[in-house]
């Protein structure tokens, strides 16, 4: 069986790198990341929900999401997928419609690569874009170890992040 570590994080002053070692295979990991199944799963009713998911699923398509904060705001963001590798790796923009305190509406890129591993699945996931915003990728590190166990824990393994590496 495949033996869990806590998902790890780190950023510097343009990236944020984060990991997690998931029980399931490539494409439910997929899917839970870009389909309506993220609805599910991403958030917390203290913290955040991922609510009104949709997505057009191909290079050059749409994808657009409203995180519900715990005090009842509504917080779009949206994107288009750069490139889709089935099951291996998607590369999507991201930028919020709102101004987000510490990047406004910056757009970043965000990377989530997937290996099959013993029992289950590495998803590795690579944000950039954060030249110039060294506190939202400090902010946006910490956010991904937080996501990455939610992630951990729907997929029936470990639901503590691990405090922020780096």
């Amino acid at each position: 069986m495949l033996q869990l570590s806590l998902p790890q994080a780190m950023a510097n002053a343009d990236t944020v790198m984060a990991s997690a070692d998931l029980l399931a295979s490539p494409g439910e990991v997929i899917a839970a990341l870009v389909t309506e199944e993220v609805e599910r799963w991403w958030g917390s009713s203290e913290t955040y929900r991922m609510t009104d998911w949709t997505a057009d699923l191909r290079a050059g398509g749409s994808w657009r999401v409203t995180v519900r904060t715990a005090d009842g705001r509504r917080l779009p963001a949206d994107g288009r997928f750069l490139e889709i590798e089935m099951p291996r790796r998607i590369v999507q923009t991201r930028r919020y419609d709102w101004d987000h305190p510490t990047l406004g509406r910056h757009e970043t890129t965000l990377a989530y690569l997937l290996k099959p591993i013993a029992g289950g699945t590495r998803l590795t996931i690579c944000h950039g874009g954060f030249a110039g915003f060294p506190d939202a990728a400090a902010e946006h590190a910490e956010g991904w170890a937080r996501v990455l166990g939610w992630l951990q824990g729907y997929f029936g393994g470990a639901t503590s992040p691990s405090p922020l590496v780096g």
